[in-house]
């Protein structure tokens, strides 16, 4: 699926790093096609989990869906990204809770313009069928620099999102960032290159951990992380939609 890569430098990757690519002592190590298979368990729950939370959102409920979702999930993949091998158990939960948060924010976007959910799902599968493309090919090669130059956008995002958090919480307005101008525009086509391109990094990390024989956990963690990914894909393509739509009723 991945191809080759001889690269065996160290990932930026937000929920990858060195430690976790140790050569396991189990019987059993990981393997890209047990990798694949977790990763579609896990879609697989977070779709269910995400059509209950969309019916109840269209419903009325009012039980915070997407604060849920979020807030438990965020959680869960914090102790996942420092405790690995916690992932056979905790990444399918967390697939639950994220499958809420998506359900319940797509359902509230679906409300505002119709059939805009399904627009930002499509473009973050074929997002990932490009990058899947674009890595097996060897059109784009994950080398030390590639992962150097990802690690500082990966970090500049991160800080753009606590500083608009924080801000916020203090009553300072980020119009830019959440607007429909084209500086937010702009600014959120920037962020899904580099979410798209952080694909890369989970295909690479996927490859050279079942080409080190890491720990059979390693794939539900590689599982894991590319979902991460994903989500994050989907939720800029969601805002970028959404921002398009607002402008053109501007």
């Amino acid at each position: 699926m991945f191809g080759r890569n001889s690269g065996m430098g160290v990932s930026n990757s937000p929920v990858w790093n060195a430690e976790v690519l140790r050569p396991g002592v189990e019987s059993e190590v990981m393997t890209i096609n047990g990798t694949i298979q977790k990763t579609g368990l896990l879609l697989i729950i977070a779709i269910l989990t995400g059509a209950f939370a969309w019916s109840q959102t269209l419903s009325g409920s009012s039980i915070p869906y997407q604060w849920i979702g979020l807030g438990v999930g965020l959680v869960i993949a914090l102790i996942i990204s420092f405790k690995p091998n916690k992932a056979p158990a905790l990444a399918p939960v967390y697939a639950g809770f994220e499958g809420l948060f998506l359900g319940s924010i797509s359902a509230w976007a679906s409300l505002r313009y119709t059939g805009i959910a399904s627009q930002a799902f499509f473009a973050t599968m074929g997002t990932l069928a490009v990058m899947l493309a674009l890595y097996h090919t060897r059109v784009i090669r994950v080398n030390d620099k590639f992962r150097a130059i990802m690690g500082v956008l990966i970090g500049a995002v991160c800080l753009l999102y606590l500083s608009t958090w924080v801000l916020g919480f203090f009553g300072v307005n980020m119009g830019f960032m959440v607007g429909s101008g084209l500086l937010s525009i702009g600014i959120t086509v920037v962020i899904i290159g580099i979410a798209a391109f952080s694909l890369l990094m989970d295909f690479d990390m996927i490859e050279r951990g079942s080409m080190s024989g890491a720990p059979k956990y390693m794939e539900w963690y590689g599982a894991f992380a590319l979902m991460v990914t994903l989500v994050w894909l989907y939720i800029e393509f969601l805002k970028l939609f959404l921002k398009l739509q607002g402008r053109g009723r501007d």
